[in-house]
């Protein structure tokens, strides 16, 4: 319907005025109505009283002043709100009120009410909806952190109020015993004024009574306050004493006090005396004057920096000079350092007492003598030295002064506030003259000036004249009563004197001195005011006739000379006789007749005179100006000025000739009386002024001199700039001083004409020209033919046509707003009334003169100047355009405002031709702005800002629809340079911050014209604007296409919304994938977005929902946008926290000269055809792997807070219709887009935060600037410059605070990486806010497009993704809070589409399984009640559609495994909570009651409780290893129902036996998954290659039996979702039997691997895989090589366990495998340890023997051990099997330990009474199985009597007889010892000792047949011995060599001795043995035979 335009250019706004005035807001009055309609405009004028520092103010005394600076008021135009953008700081951000996790309310898991009832699904999205927006924080941006400062360009800082300059200040305070002032040697100059203060007692004060009657309070001070500007190590304060004249020269008056010391009073008494008379004498005589005494100096930088000279708590410096000397050393060292150590605003405050002052010389008191000698106070070899010491101690403390000190004077001597006593002894600020130019504007009253009497030269005076005294007097005439009293007291006197003396030299004729002499003078000087001296000698001696002083010369300087005042160093003659009448006016330097004069006339006498005004300028320049400017106001013709009569004919000329000569002043003057020579030249542009009847036109020359005047002050103020360029002194100027001049000049009487034209330097008022043509036709001064301006500002003011009455009325210019307006400038003006009919000229020369004088209006004038300069001045004007453009604005409102013009429409404001000068100014700054980018970066950025701020103020004055097409404009000559331009990106940055300032206006909503409807935009011709526009914002019939066009950047969205279709445009622009997005540009784009959104959330107006929801219309096409650059956005699904930084890092690498090249695409655009591919259908499903991002996580993440704000203030009926609309695959990339916000916004914890704040922000904010420009590819010079002033103002450390950014009161709050801990927790709570908002956001979000399924059950296969985000935004931290809300939904979710879960996805089953339980596990109540009511309801649910629920059943145990093994933080006791909760729920539902569903679930239950307890208990026995093996064993067999799970337990346990090298036990476990595989894949298909189940492989292991699936709980294979794993599979079996074999081949079970194979190579072999078989059975064949390799398998130990502390282990018994050879002493010290450790030292006992334990006997607190070696135990039958090594250590079940003892209860006894108790214990499954020590499930004991033990030892010897001689091959060595064991004679002597004690060993009871028996088996047992002897000795004789022979022999003689000795017992025999027993006999032979007892162990498994 809409044509279409390419977003690169820009749509004609809608035509605003007409807009508002043709559709009345149809909404009743309230928050709704008021964002429709503009605000009346809101100007008020301020008065703003100037604050008064001091009680009285500052003002001259007389009536009349001359040209005063001090305003008392400043004039400020504001608008209602302050334009600012609100700072989101002043926000809280986010309340505590919402803490996080608030416990209190939760009772222990309670049942939700309606869980189990069946509800409509409306009525539950209606009650979820309800409760979710309950509590809800209304604004987002609150909790997000606050926008970037450093791309905040639309503010400004606050603008200073004008203020007087003061530097760092320290307050010195004198306490016990002048004048004081302070130096600078590096200068040579005070930098200050004197301060005198008296600390001599109340009794000497008594002397000098008669002299000064009268004390002012004000000469008291005993304090000071001094003002130091430029801190600097060479300054000193300088202490001077002077002392009561008396006679006798300066050394013979101090002489006294150099000699006597107070120790010496005695001695001295009666000299003391005689002084104290003279001392009285002259006090009473000579107490008028003084001498000059001592003075001394402090350097200052050793007290500030604190380690200086003098130790602070010495309280005296011992007097000499080493103190002195170490004092310079040291200021020394630390000179090298600078000016930087000099901070005197902060230092410790000091107390010095001063011991050694110098005498004065009497011939060296110049200034200059006193810089040499401070210059040698720095140096260690001192000339100091030479002076003499006087004995004196001063006490000083210096300290920096508050900042308000109470009972302060001023210079002036006014009361300084707060001065809350007026009795109170005061401190006195003493002026500061400081070292070099301060440039501040004055802005109090002074008047001051300064006399400096320097040196006398009376040597040829005759007569007696030494001891010389000058007296200054200020004359208003040339009476002597004419002396007024404006000099200002000293110490202890009246607060002012009429006449002032210089201390006097004792006899000199020609005295220097170094008084200082302070008046007030008066504002209002006259040629009669002039300084008197009077020089008198002064008789020191009392004598008869000789007056106590004598006049013996006069002098006088003249102040006012052609109305300037005279300062400067005067040498003047002095006359010996009074001075004649009406000399006053003339100087001293005009030879008076009849005068006698002092030397001839020559100048004798040197004085220089300082003022210290803000009257005088002391400047010729500004003086000839001001002085001009006051004679036209005054009219007072002919005027002389020095030596030019000013007459009415010369006048024009010599006016514009001073305001040309002003650039030639003094900066520093010009600055001072800047508010003054601003108002003047304002004053002659606005009231031209009129001389001799003609009216003489300024405007240029004034704007000349204006634009200089600016621009000079700028380049040379550098440091006082803000960060827009502006300079402080003018932006506060223009802010609080200028206002238009209403005070119309007096009309001279005389009658007056217009100019003609070719005097006028500007257009005059009476010019009519043809102003259709082009603009420069309005300068008459130009040439005739006009060069044709930049067609568009043809198209702009030329093709109007010529009626030019309602040219602006018809064309298209509608008005705009913006956010709160920064600082609104007031800039005022005043104009003619515009006449109402537009053919007549304004005024002819007919109308009276005198009624009308000549008013232009400021802006008028400005704008016409300026769009007419030319070179310097047009340049002079640009570099300061903000300041003109601010001028401008302030003038045009204070004009409304004067005019009440507000009241008129917006078109009838401005006159016609005042517009098109703003139209074509903006044009031709715009043109420049695009022309010369790349070449003044610096100039071109300023003075962009500054054409977008006027363009704003404009916004609140003028026609708005006007100012959007001067905006449009300004696009326009941008974009036609982009496409040539080299480097497009920073006119992108520079057209990014013009939109931004442009948005920022405080009306911005409003501009944008929230409230109306998208129909066709009003076309130019007013006819049809009204027709096609909508009543209501959404009519019900409303055609979806306006749906669709809301949420697209469409032309009639662009023409509507018109400044935030200009930025939404922008960043759309600048996000495209294949734009010339540079990552910076990014970065301001968005940030722009996110500040005005900030902006909305913080303003008071837009509270109301309604309202925002209107307000969020405006950024609809955001939500678009933002799924456009899906691919775009960082991943922050990925926490892997390298990989984010790799992302960022990556962004910020970015290749610099990316911006410089411009894509095909972008090319065309420009160009202006159609976008080469439609933008609206780009939609692309996000690839698996997200291409790599392109925006920064900072970008991202700002650009998702934007995107949610939309979503959240949106209107939901609004979002639902957008929704409904969208594709399947629109909508999928919306919900990855929730997604990713989900991933984005997670709750990371404090943690976090703190590490985030270390990391993210060392990199300096400079760093980033510089990054920034470099990808501009340009270093803009005044970055670099503010960047330089912010380091170092030209201030001294502390004075501009307010240019440097990081110290303003908006500092970004994440430049602090040392946070508190306060702070810390205050943003973990608002991020957690923050978490949860932005939850519930997408939420709400996720709720709507599941409503547009339902409504249109077409789009189905989106709920799995709408599942997928919610499964997301469980699986994070959340909130409880949110949680809540978000099971609800998922309840509801499932409860209308169970299908999804149970048919289609069983992915999102098991996921959501999951989630679920790991929220049954919380710590939280309320999240485990929700939570296990959707786990219930998921398996009700399963059951209902199915009759069971073995997929919820199986998916929730494996859920429960993969949470119990992967969560470190898991709570089972939680857990346990909501296990019964669920068993609750089950108990109480009445409906499926009958069913078995009840008792399913108490199954489930229980299982999940074991699984639950032993899992629980493995992390317990993470370091038991045999326990933990024992509980993962016991798991997998809980899982025996679920062979993934089962699968994956058994591949944990070999994982484990791996870990600790058990390849035997971890190839058993990969067996037993083989078989688990095989069973199932036996059921899913009938293989004949493939084993059938488990018995296949019973060769391996007896043990895999286990494995067969028997049970009838077991899930079919078919079952979706068993069997799932990989390994069930062909393939999967194969790949468990290869690793099966591997590890049995690291076990070195060679013939086990045979086994193994022999399973697999029929699947190879039916698969017909030649290439494994081969390879199969090359392993075979090494296998079987390494069979005959020397092999150790496992050593074996019964354990048992006693003692309650094993808990579960208490009285169990097993046989452990450990390694080979691990001996008793290993494993028993192993255990030991690991249970010391366990229970404590004392706990565990090991018991030592292999006895049966009686527990009855045993420390029920103690842990018992017995430990016992066992061997693997064969019956006889199983030995013909187990023949080879590893037959006889596989498979082993039965093991065998033999424990010796004797009836009396020793373990050992004789032969004859030694018993055997053999224990055969039999294990539950064979080793080696699936773990490592297994239970003993049977012991058998058989008991040997000591006939039976002899016998096995004897066949034991025999055996091992056997063995060594049979050995092949032969051991010699291991022969011998057997035969030394056999034959030896300690042996032998054993031996033969056995049959005699056996013998003697038969016990009655044992009946002969057994005795007998016993002995025949023990006869035949030595026959068998002695014969293996002989072989044995056979067989060594063969093996000997000859030097054993001997040896040899004696083993043969040893074993003949054993046979005669066995002879007899072997020979024997038995006949009893041979006889037929009856048949009883038989019997009781049974009952005797060995005692054979069984025990059962009933084993727990």
């Amino acid at each position: 319907p809409h044509s279409t335009l390419p977003l690169t250019e820009v749509v004609e706004p809608v035509d605003f005025e007409e807009y508002v005035s043709s559709h009345a807001p149809g909404v009743e009055p309230g928050p709704l109505r008021q964002l429709m309609e503009f605000p009346q405009d809101d100007l008020e004028l301020l008065h703003q009283d100037k604050e008064c520092i001091t009680l009285e103010p500052p003002m001259p005394e007389e009536e009349e002043t001359h040209d005063v600076t001090s305003l008392s008021h400043y004039c400020v135009l504001q608008d209602d709100a302050k334009r600012r953008s609100v700072s989101i700081d002043e926000t809280p951000r986010g309340s505590w009120a919402s803490s996080i996790f608030d416990l209190k309310n939760s009772s222990p898991d309670a049942l939700l009410p309606s869980v189990l009832e069946h509800t409509a699904a409306e009525d539950m999205d209606r009650r979820n909806t309800e409760a979710r927006l309950q509590g809800r924080h209304t604004d987002l941006m609150g909790l997000y952190p606050p926008p970037d400062e450093d791309e905040a360009v639309e503010r400004c800082s606050a603008i200073e109020v004008p203020k007087e300059h003061c530097g760092q200040r320290i307050m010195p305070t004198f306490i016990s015993s002048c004048s004081d002032s302070l130096l600078e040697l590096q200068g040579k100059l005070s930098i200050s004024e004197n301060f005198y203060f008296d600390l001599n007692s109340d009794q000497m004060k008594g002397l000098l009574k008669p002299h000064t009657p009268h004390t002012a309070i004000s000469t008291l001070a005993r304090s000071a306050i001094f003002s130091i500007t430029y801190p600097s190590a060479d300054i000193f304060l300088v202490i001077k004493l002077e002392k009561v004249l008396q006679q006798g020269d300066i050394g013979e008056c101090c002489e006294p006090y150099m000699v006597m010391k107070e120790s010496d009073s005695t001695k001295h008494k009666e000299k003391l005396e005689k002084l104290r008379q003279q001392a009285e004498q002259s006090c009473n005589r000579l107490g008028r004057f003084r001498m000059p005494f001592a003075w001394t100096a402090i350097h200052l930088l050793n007290i500030v920096s604190s380690v200086g000279g003098l130790d602070r708590s010495d309280p005296d410096s011992d007097s000499g000079h080493g103190t002195w000397n170490e004092r310079k050393k040291k200021g020394f060292e630390r000179m090298s350092i600078g000016d930087d150590m000099c901070n005197f605003a902060t230092f410790r405050p000091a107390t010095l007492t001063v011991t050694n002052f110098f005498k004065q010389e009497g011939d060296r008191l110049s200034d200059e003598d006193l810089y040499k000698y401070l210059a040698d106070m720095r140096r260690p070899s001192s000339v100091l030295r030479r002076l003499r010491p006087v004995t004196a101690q001063l006490k000083i403390d210096i300290s920096p002064a508050p900042d308000s000190p109470h009972y302060c004077l001023s210079p002036e001597l006014l009361h300084v506030k707060p001065y809350p006593d007026l009795r109170v002894r005061p401190t006195k600020e003493v002026l500061e003259f400081p070292a070099r130019y301060v440039y501040t504007p004055h802005t109090t009253y002074r008047n001051l000036l300064y006399i400096y009497p320097q040196s006398l030269n009376f040597s040829s005076r005759q007569g007696s004249v030494r001891n010389i005294a000058v007296k200054v007097q200020f004359m208003a005439g040339e009476d002597p009563s004419q002396a007024l009293p404006v000099i200002f007291g000293k110490s202890s006197c009246a607060e002012f004197m009429n006449e002032a003396y210089t201390p006097v030299i004792y006899h000199n004729k020609s005295p220097e001195f170094y008084e200082e002499m302070k008046m007030k003078i008066p504002a209002n000087l006259t040629d009669n005011h002039h300084l008197l001296f009077t020089f008198y000698h002064i008789s020191c001696q009392p004598k008869q006739n000789t007056p106590l002083e004598c006049p013996v010369g006069y002098t006088w300087i003249p102040l006012m000379q052609h109305g300037r005042l005279r300062t400067g160093s005067f040498s003047l003659p002095v006359s010996v006789e009074k001075p004649p009448p009406s000399y006053s006016v003339l100087t001293p330097d005009v030879s008076l007749p009849g005068m006698k004069w002092v030397d001839n006339h020559k100048g004798v006498f040197n004085v220089e005179v300082t003022a210290a005004s803000s009257v005088h300028t002391q400047d010729p320049h500004l003086d000839k100006f001001f002085t001009l400017v006051y004679v036209l106001e005054e009219y007072s013709f002919p005027f002389r000025l020095k030596d030019v009569i000013i007459t009415e004919a010369n006048m024009e000329g010599e006016l514009k000739a001073s305001m040309a000569a002003l650039r030639g002043a003094l900066l520093d003057t010009c600055v001072r009386f800047l508010h003054q020579l601003l108002n003047k030249l304002i004053q002659l542009i606005v009231y031209p002024p009129v001389i001799a009847g003609q009216i003489v036109n300024l405007g240029r020359t004034a704007f000349e001199a204006m634009a200089l005047l600016v621009n000079q002050i700028h380049k040379n103020l550098e440091g006082n700039q803000d960060q827009h360029g502006r300079n402080n002194l003018l932006a506060s100027y223009i802010h609080y001083c200028f206002r238009l001049p209403t005070a119309e000049p007096a009309v001279p009487p005389m009658p007056m004409q217009y100019a003609t034209i070719s005097r006028a330097t500007a257009r005059p008022s009476s010019l009519h020209l043809s102003r259709s043509k082009s603009i420069s036709n309005s300068n008459p001064d130009l040439a005739s033919s006009p060069v044709s301006p930049d067609e568009e500002v043809q198209r702009i003011i030329g093709s109007k046509g010529i009626d030019r009455s309602h040219s602006w009325v018809n064309s298209a210019y509608a008005p705009g707003g913006s956010r709160s307006v920064l600082r609104r400038n007031p800039n005022s003006s005043c104009e003619l009334k515009q006449v109402p009919n537009p053919s007549s000229s304004s005024s002819s020369s007919s109308s009276s003169p005198a009624s009308q004088i000549a008013k232009k209006l400021l802006h008028e004038e400005l704008a016409l100047q300026w769009v007419v300069s030319t070179s310097t001045v047009r340049e002079a004007a640009l570099q300061q355009a903000w300041f003109f453009f601010q001028l401008m604005t302030k003038s045009m409102a204070h004009h409304l405002f004067l005019t009440s013009k507000v009241d008129l429409p917006r078109r009838q404001r401005f006159p016609d031709r005042f517009v098109d000068d703003i139209a074509a100014l903006v044009c031709a700054i715009s043109a420049d702005i695009a022309g010369r980018y790349h070449k003044d970066v610096e100039l071109v950025e300023r003075l962009n800002s500054s054409l977008a701020f006027f363009l704003n103020d404009l916004l609140s004055l003028m026609d708005r629809g006007f100012v959007f097409n001067l905006i449009r404009s300004y696009y326009k000559q941008i974009a036609n340079k982009f496409h040539t331009a080299q480097n497009p990106s920073s006119l992108n940055a520079l057209r990014m911050d013009f939109t931004r300032i442009i948005c920022s206006h405080e009306h911005y909503v409003t501009l944008n014209l929230p409230c109306s409807t998208l129909s066709p935009p009003a076309s130019p011709s007013p006819s049809t604007s009204s027709t096609t526009s909508q009543g209501s914002a959404f009519s019900s019939m409303v055609q979806d296409q306006g749906v669709a066009t809301m949420f697209e950047l469409s032309v009639p969205f662009r023409q509507q919304h018109f400044l935030s279709g200009l930025l939404l445009t922008e960043l759309s622009l600048i996000l495209e994938p294949d734009g010339e997005g540079v990552f910076f540009l990014h970065k301001k784009a968005i940030c722009a977005v996110h500040s005005l959104l900030c902006s909305h959330d913080a303003d008071p107006r837009y509270t109301d929902p309604q309202v925002r929801a209107h307000v969020a219309k405006l950024y609809l096409p955001l939500i678009p946008i933002v799924m456009e650059t899906l691919q775009q956005l960082h991943d922050f699904s990925d926490s892997s926290p390298a990989r984010v930084r790799h992302a960022s890092a990556h962004a910020d690498d970015a290749d610099p000269d990316s911006g410089s090249t411009i894509s095909q695409s972008v090319a065309m655009a420009i160009a202006g055809s159609p976008l080469p591919h439609a933008k609206a259908n780009s939609f692309v499903l996000p690839t698996a792997g997200r291409q790599s991002s392109s925006l920064s996580a900072e970008c991202s993440r700002t650009l998702l807070v934007s995107f949610l704000w939309v979503l959240k203030n949106a209107d939901a009926a609004l979002l639902e219709r957008w929704v409904s609309d969208l594709s399947v695959q629109q909508i999928n990339r919306l919900l990855d887009l929730l997604h990713l916000c989900v991933s984005c916004f997670e709750y990371k914890g404090k943690k976090a935060l703190e590490r985030i704040n270390s990391l993210t922000f060392k990199k300096s904010q400079d760093m980033k600037a510089r990054l920034e420009e470099a990808i501009l590819g340009t270093i803009g010079a005044r970055q670099e410059m503010v960047r330089r002033c912010r380091e170092r103002s030209p201030y001294g450390s502390q004075e501009n605070v307010r240019w440097r950014k990081n110290v303003t009161h908006w500092r970004q709050n994440t430049d602090r990486v040392d946070k508190t801990k306060a702070e810390m927790e205050q943003e973990s709570v608002v991020d957690g806010n923050l978490a949860t908002e932005a939850s519930l956001i997408v939420l709400d979000t996720l709720e709507i497009i599941v409503k547009t399924v339902v409504a249109s059950e077409l789009k189905e296969s989106v709920l799995g993704g709408v599942l997928r985000v919610l499964l997301h935004s469980m699986a994070g931290n959340q909130s409880a809070l949110f949680l809540q809300h978000c099971f609800t939904t998922q309840r509801a979710l499932v409860y209308k589409f169970p299908e999804m879960l149970f048919e289609e996805d069983t992915e999102l089953c098991a996921d959501l399984c999951l989630r679920l339980l790991r929220h049954c596990s919380s710590s939280v109540g309320s999240v485990r009640s929700h939570a296990s009511a959707s786990l219930y309801l998921l398996m009700r649910q399963n059951f209902e559609i199915g009759n069971n629920f073995a997929r919820v059943k199986m998916q929730v145990t494996m859920s429960l495994s993969s949470l119990v093994g992967t969560s470190q933080n898991f709570n089972e006791e939680h857990l346990r909570h909501s296990l019964k909760t669920i068993l609750t729920y089950a108990e109480e539902d009445v409906e499926l009651r009958d069913t078995p569903f009840p008792e399913q679930v108490q199954d489930l239950v229980f299982n999940l409780h074991m699984i639950l307890t032993d899992t629980v208990k493995m992390k317990e026995h993470q370091q038991d290893p045999e326990m933990l093996i024992d509980l993962m064993y016991r798991i997998a067999k809980g899982y025996q129902n679920s062979p993934d799970l089962r699968l994956t337990w058994l591949q944990n346990m070999a994982g484990k036996h791996c870990e600790r090298g058990n390849h035997a036990e971890a190839a058993h476990c990969l067996v037993h998954s083989a078989a688990l595989v095989a069973e199932y894949l036996n059921m899913l298909e009938d293989c004949r290659y493939l084993p059938i189940g488990c018995v296949t492989f019973q060769n391996i292991s007896s043990n895999v039996l286990e494995e067969s699936a028997v049970s009838d709980d077991v899930l079919s294979p078919e079952e979706e979702g068993i069997c799932a794993g990989k390994y069930f599979s062909e393939s999967g079996l194969v790949g468990l039997l290869e690793q099966a074999a591997a590890s049995f081949n690291m076990a070195a079970m060679y013939e086990a691997i045979n086994e193994v194979y022999k399973i697999l190579l029929p699947i190879h072999e039916a698969n017909r895989d030649f290439k494994k078989l081969a390879t199969v059975h090359g392993k075979l064949q090494d296998a079987f090589n390494k069979v005959y390799n020397q092999r150790m398998f496992g050593t074996y130990f019964r354990v048992g366990f006693y003692g309650c502390r094993f808990g579960d282990l208490d009285d169990q018994e097993f046989v452990y495998k450990e390694p080979s050879i691990t001996k008793l002493a290993e494993i028993s010290h192993r255990l030991e340890e690991f249970y010391s450790e366990r229970f404590g030292d004392d706990a565990v006992e090991i018991i030592k023997d292999s006895n049966p334990v009686d527990k009855n006997k045993l420390d029920p607190n103690k842990a018992y051990l017995q430990i016992t070696y066992v061997e693997p135990f064969f019956d006889t039958y199983e030995l013909k099997e187990r023949i080879t090594y590893f037959d006889k250590n596989y498979n082993l079940r039965t093991f065998m330990y033999c424990t010796p003892f004797t009836l009396d209860g020793r373990a050992h006894g004789d032969l004859n009474e030694q018993y055997k108790r053999k224990t055969i214990l039999t294990t539950s499954h064979a080793f080696p199985y699936i773990k490592t020590r297994i239970n003993v499930i049977h012991k058998e004991e058989i008991i040997l009597v000591p006939m039976e033990v002899a016998i096995e030892d004897m066949q034991k010897k025999t055996q091992e007889l056997a063995f060594a001689t049979n050995q092949d091959p032969a051991d010699s060595k291991m022969l011998q010892m057997v035969l030394q064991g056999s034959v030896g004679t300690t042996v032998n002597q054993v031996l033969t000792d056995i049959p005699q004690q056996i013998c003697n060993s038969f016990s009655p009871s044992q009946g002969p047949l057994e005795l007998f028996r016993h002995h025949n088996k023990l006869r035949l047992c030595f026959k068998d011995f002695t014969k293996r002897c002989e072989d044995a000795l056979r067989k060594n004789k063969a093996l000997i060599g000859p030097d054993q022979k001997e040896y040899h022999r004696e083993l043969e003689r040893n074993y003949i001795k054993l046979k005669e000795a066995l002879g007899p017992l072997i020979n024997r025999k038995i006949p009893q043995l041979y006889r037929t027993l009856p048949v009883t006999g038989l019997k009781h032979s049974v009952s005797v035979t060995s005692d054979h007892k069984i025990q059962w162990h009933s084993s727990k498994i």
